[in-house]
């Protein structure tokens, strides 16, 4: 390690911490005795997306994260959740082991979570993802939703929809008060 103050090329170890990931050590030059921090950190091999047209490109969590909060945007959802799926599925990512992930793997992961998470976001991130050329292959995929959601509870944060017998319940209790 190059000294900062003299530019020396050896220094000797005082003090190593683990922090945040990482190590933090602290240094004395051998040259000048000037004192300095360095931080190491475990720096994961590249990994590349292969696009639909077979071109690779490196992974970029900003793009992933620029997808996920257009697709969010306006959600009744705190701000921080989007930054942890991103990371998330980053992490999920490094931890299959490859060196190149086809980017429908991506988006897979991308649509299961948020599916989860919000279904206005979903089919936002869908219509783009899925490439919806007309309104009824985008009226499948909310259909699909809908039976899938009598099954299976609503999203954390979402209203639920009522039953019809509920709703009409409802109705007919408003026209009473009014007259």
């Amino acid at each position: 390690m190059d000294c900062p103050y003299c530019g020396y090329h050896d220094s000797k170890v005082i003090d190593s911490r683990n922090v945040n990931e990482g190590i933090r050590r602290r240094r004395q030059c051998l040259s000048c005795s000037s004192r300095f921090t360095t931080y190491e950190r475990l720096q994961p091999t590249n990994l590349f997306v292969i696009k639909k047209d077979e071109r690779r490109e490196e992974f970029n969590q900003h793009k992933l994260l620029t997808g996920i909060r257009k697709a969010c945007e306006k959600r009744p959802l705190p701000s921080d959740t989007v930054d942890r799926l991103a990371d998330d599925i980053e992490a999920e990512l490094y931890h299959l082991g490859k060196a190149e992930i086809p980017s429908a793997v991506i988006g897979d992961m991308v649509m299961a979570r948020l599916k989860s998470l919000d279904y206005i976001a979903y089919i936002r991130f869908a219509s783009v993802y899925r490439e919806f050329t007309d309104i009824t292959a985008l009226k499948q995929e909310v259909d699909t939703l809908l039976s899938a959601d009598a099954e299976a509870p609503q999203p954390a944060g979402q209203l639920p929809l009522l039953p019809d017998n509920r709703l009409k319940k409802l109705a007919k209790n408003r026209r009473k008060s009014r007259q």
